[in-house]
């Protein structure tokens, strides 16, 4: 059997160990009030932090600014021509496939010509019907003229009745009408001849122009119909070599824009390389979808690499406006409004006339900290980020406030102040940052 562990007997401490052991009184006295006194302090501290707002500020400087306009279009050749049937019939022949260069004149597909040619025969002996029966008619309007002839001379002679005479003149001018007649069926049986030769020319399919084949929408054997339109057998594009983008531009921001321009785009087949084209026609024409107004503008593009193809997404990108040296501020500074101290009430925004702006300059008084002042501005153009500053007090390298840091951590949004602008003055500025006051935007 195993042997079970001796159990070891607590030792018992006489007195004196155990008064040593024990803390004294005054000791747990002195750390409360340490600790009590570490937390005063901590709290006084903190009292007098929460008392300062610091401000973050960005200096007003000369930049070069640029306004914008942005939109996505599709690539497009500049002259697209698509090649339909004028006759019904069943392909017989193709000559040209996708990707394949043409010449104006050359043939592309040929259509059995069977049926059109049945139909050519059958409008020739029509018109070999129609002539004999032409002259026909006029050999017995002939008889007829001749036999009226006789007739008045007898009439005159008084061998014959005047009905007789009648009837001899009667016969005559229905001879020459059935003249008449048979010409015209001899002109339709022409015009008839004449249809189905060009039908059978129309079997033989020619391009328009030169340039090369897109696309190809059928194969041998297929049977096409051409009873109500034309179907499409192929798509030209005359010079890929000379394409244009076909962009959609919102209400917004098509008055902006103007023939001329330079714009410059992207495709995702070349993702960082920028394509440069100019605009050619701005039309007038509204497009409306989802409620949503749309304004089309056509970009001519050079394409002299053939690297840009029909159907690409490309992401423009217009400059409608340009300055060099611009003396600006963030956007977020004309919406900086600053907050008022703990406890007291909101400050009123100063008024600002029309057409202008507010903007807080951190300046120092004589024996203070530095404080805001509030400064007008009128506002020129913008690039979405920065507005362009055309008149004011402001001067270059004023350090501008564009956020807060208050007790609370942020400063609640004022209101925008009646006759400002939400946009900055001079354009459409779409951003302008994330700062901690929205009195604006």
């Amino acid at each position: 059997m195993p042997r079970e562990a001796p159990t070891l007997a607590p030792v018992p401490l006489d007195e004196d160990e155990v008064r040593k052991r024990r803390m004294p009184r005054w000791a747990w006295v002195v750390g409360v009030l340490v600790v009590a006194a570490l937390v005063v302090f901590w709290r006084v501290r903190a009292a007098r932090q929460a008392d300062v707002i610091t401000y973050e500020t960005t200096p007003a400087e000369a930049r070069k600014l640029m306004a914008k306009v942005t939109a996505t279009g599709t690539v497009a050749a500049l002259v697209t021509v698509q090649v339909g049937s004028q006759v019904s019939g069943r392909i017989q022949e193709l000559f040209v496939d996708y990707n394949s260069q043409v010449k104006k004149g050359q043939v592309i597909a040929r259509i059995d010509p069977q049926l059109v040619q049945a139909a050519l025969d059958r409008a020739k002996a029509n018109m070999m019907a129609a002539r004999a029966n032409l002259q026909k008619a006029r050999v017995n309007a002939d008889v007829a003229k001749k036999q009226a002839a006789r007739s008045k001379e007898l009439r005159a002679q008084q061998f014959i009745s005047q009905s007789e005479l009648e009837t001899a003149e009667s016969a005559a001018a229905s001879g020459q009408a059935e003249v008449t007649a048979a010409e015209g069926s001899v002109a339709q049986a022409q015009a008839a001849l004449n249809e189905a030769e060009v039908n059978l020319k129309y079997t033989t399919i020619v391009s328009p122009t030169d340039g090369i084949v897109i696309s190809r929408s059928v194969d041998v054997g297929q049977t096409v119909a051409a009873s109500l339109q034309a179907p499409v057998l192929f798509t030209i594009a005359e010079d890929l070599r000379k394409m244009q983008i076909n962009t959609s531009v919102s209400e917004a921001d098509v008055g902006k824009l103007q023939p001329g321009m330079k714009a410059s785009f992207t495709v995702d087949a070349y993702p960082g390389e920028n394509f440069q084209g100019v605009i050619r026609q701005i039309r007038n024409e509204a497009i409306t979808v989802q409620n949503v107004v749309t304004y089309l503008a056509i970009l001519d593009v050079p394409n002299p690499e053939l690297k840009l193809k029909p159907g690409m997404t490309a992401n423009v990108t217009i400059v409608t406006q340009e300055k060099d040296q611009a003396l600006s501020v963030p956007n977020t500074a004309l919406r900086f409004r600053p907050a008022p101290p703990p406890g007291a009430p909101a400050q009123p925004v100063p008024p600002a006339t029309k057409g202008t702006r507010t903007v807080y300059v951190l300046r120092r008084q004589e024996g203070e900290k530095p404080q805001p002042a509030a400064v007008s501005v009128r506002t020129g153009m913008t690039d979405g980020t920065y507005t362009e500053v055309v008149e004011g007090e402001l001067k270059a390298g004023d350090r501008v406030i564009t956020a807060a840091n208050s007790p609370a951590g942020s400063t609640p949004p004022p209101s925008t102040p009646a006759g400002a602008s939400p946009l900055g003055g001079g354009g459409g500025g779409r951003g302008g940052g994330g700062g901690m006051r929205r009195g604006g935007f």
